[in-house]
């Protein structure tokens, strides 16, 4: 959960790695550091996020190099310190090496590097990484790219590396396994980035390199890529669709912010090309080999992280509803530990905005060998989830930068919602008319999440009552239960609130004994089968003198006689609700964390792209 950024070719790599560096601070922001071949190889490194790198920087001399890497830390092994923070170099100091993910067997390999003379600076698993290679390339008198492939067959773990060499200057090596590395390809330039975002300003064109392909990236020889067998292979060049516009603040104060108020067009956005509600059209081309297989499912089995997790409960719902298929929903991160039952006819979803969680590839991969047919749902084209799974769904929602996910979990409902509502039209669960009906109100989606933002305001007021509370409890039920969870996370994360998300007929076997006057109760409360349900649990907080603020359908007046506050959301079917009634409670947990003056793109303890397990 790191930002890995290297350049070679002829512009000053410090400003690239820098700026490259800030795009990339989302995924990792405890330390930050940036190799040199400047004279010699000097790596320079601090504490914090990068402007303090930065800072750092201005106090030394001779900053200019062609050649460099830099790196962004989300700690794994060893506490955020200046010596932990990569680069790491060799024990020579002959290489430098910035490393995303983990090596599982690194106490072995250092205590046998130990027993050979090495001495280790740092605590970090990387440190060892570097040290093993140069032991490797002086022991067999190789050079820098064999060494690589040797030392990559003797480590256990995930790795996305970049490394450089004193005495091999022209040259960058890149590998990866279980971690994302792009190689974007300039004219008489290169550039290595975990995503794209770095590139993007410099080339659109991009190499995503395969798990167990190494990169040689050269001045004079251009792009090489080889297995770790040693086979070479031709680099797949694919043009970025991604814009410089998408990566920017475009004029708001926080990414997330920004990613809010951008669901009207990413929603848009998801359904464009699959949907047409006049002529009755819903096409997902990425599901159309593998259509009959979910169509004679006995089970759908969807695997998935946090946020996406939240979306699948939400799926799940659904294709019940509209399918007949059960369904069920696993933490990703538990379903490979506990011996998964896993039938001939059972279909798997794993469901992750990055396409990179480590979790859900690792769980996906566990499904795949046992048989399963394995459906992706992911928002970054060229994912590792993307390319591991047999078919799937892009969601077409346009970069997320803030940590705290908004606009991708509304699409990933959006594009679960379609794939429901097209294998129950062609199973005959839905008619003709429900058909039409539910393509209507999802075309309809975009408009309505628009009118919502206008509550900004009014959301914004009552955050500055709540800002200084100490817990807080959402309740919601049917549809509207995962919602409850997903706020209840998105001001945890934000915010540092404790939070608690519950279906509201279990409040009362438990978590109503916190409710008291100072206790924030939010209510999704819309119009739905389980309305007067949720009216009754609303009086129960009320009788206990909770704070209640309900998110209630346009119109309803019963419960703004007992809620606090209000926020009305226009009408749709109950199904498609969790899209609109999530906004309230992005924008509140959103204004509370301002308010409280936390970091809201960049919450503490936190990083976007969780690729370690």
């Amino acid at each position: 959960m790191c930002g890995i950024v290297g350049y070679l070719g002829h512009r000053d790599a410090l400003e690239v790695i820098i700026k490259g560096l800030k795009r990339l601070e989302y995924r990792g922001y405890d330390s930050a550091g940036i190799a040199l071949m400047n004279g010699s190889l000097n790596i320079y490194k601090k504490k914090g996020k990068v402007s303090e790198l930065e800072e750092h920087l201005k106090t030394q001399q001779n900053l200019k190099s062609n050649i460099g890497i830099g790196h962004t830390r989300w700690a794994t092994h060893g506490e955020p310190n200046d010596t932990n923070a990569h680069p790491h170099y060799s024990f020579n100091k002959d290489l430098a090496i910035i490393h995303n993910g983990i090596i599982e067997n690194y106490a072995s390999l250092k205590e046998d590097l130990m027993r050979r003379g090495h001495v280790f600076l740092s605590e970090t698993d990387s440190e060892v990484f570097i040290h093993l290679i140069e032991d490797i390339k002086e022991h067999h008198a190789c050079k820098l790219d064999d060494a690589v492939r040797i030392a990559l067959t003797q480590v256990v773990g995930a790795y996305a590396i970049a490394i450089m060499s004193q005495s091999e200057p022209g040259r960058l090596i890149a590998a990866r396994k279980g971690s994302p590395l792009v190689i974007g390809v300039g004219k008489g330039e290169f550039f290595v980035a975990s995503d794209a975002s770095p590139i993007i300003e410099y080339t659109n064109e991009v190499v995503y390199l395969n798990d167990y392909e190494i990169a040689v990236l050269d001045n004079q020889t251009g792009l090489t890529i080889t297995t770790i067998e040693d086979v070479k292979t031709i680099p797949y060049i694919q043009k970025l669709e991604l814009e410089l516009e998408a990566i920017e603040k475009g004029g708001y104060e926080h990414f997330m912010l920004k990613e809010i108020f951008e669901q009207p067009k990413s929603l848009t956005d998801a359904m464009r090309g699959r949907v047409d509600a006049v002529r009755g059209h819903l096409v997902l081309g990425g599901l159309r080999d593998y259509a009959n297989t979910l169509l004679n499912a006995d089970r759908i089995i969807i695997l998935a992280c946090g946020t996406s997790w939240h979306a699948g409960l939400v799926a799940e719902y659904i294709f019940e509803e509209f399918t007949r298929i059960p369904v069920e929903v696993d933490y990703a991160s538990e379903f490979r530990y506990r011996n998964p039952v896993i039938r001939e006819k059972d279909v798997v979803i794993a469901i992750s905005q990055s396409g990179e969680t480590a979790d859900t590839l690792a769980a996906l991969e566990l499904a795949k060998s046992k048989g399963a047919i394995i459906f992706g749902i992911c928002n970054v084209v060229g994912s590792s989830i993307a390319r591991a799974t047999h078919a799937g769904a892009y969601l077409h929602a346009g970069p997320e930068i803030g940590v705290a996910s908004t606009k991708a979990f509304t699409a990933q409902v959006t594009v679960l919602s379609m794939i429901a509502i097209q294998v129950g039209y062609k199973k005959g669960v839905l008619s003709d008319k429900q058909f039409h009906e539910m393509l209507a109100e999802i075309e309809a989606i975009p408009s309505k999440v628009k009118k919502v933002l206008e509550l900004n305001d009014k959301i914004q007021m009552i955050s500055s009552k709540f800002k200084d509370a100490r817990n807080a409890l959402y309740l919601g039920r049917g549809y509207n239960f995962p919602v409850a969870l997903e706020g209840a996370l998105k001001l945890k994360e934000i915010s540092y609130i404790h939070a608690e998300g519950y279906p509201a007929a279990e409040m009362k076997h438990g978590p109503i004994a916190l409710i008291d006057e100072e206790m924030p109760v939010i209510c999704i409360a819309t119009k739905d089968s389980s309305y007067e349900k949720i009216v009754s649990n609303i009086q129960e907080v009320k009788a206990r003198k909770g704070r209640v603020i309900a998110i209630v359908t346009e119109g309803d007046h019963e419960v703004g006689k007992m809620a606090e506050f209000t926020l009305e959301v226009p009408n749709t079917h109950e199904a498609l609700m969790p899209i609109i009634s999530v906004i309230p409670l992005q924008l509140l947990s959103y204004h509370i964390a301002v308010m409280r003056g936390c970091n809201v793109d960049q919450p503490r303890n936190l990083a976007k792209s969780v690729t370690v397990e």
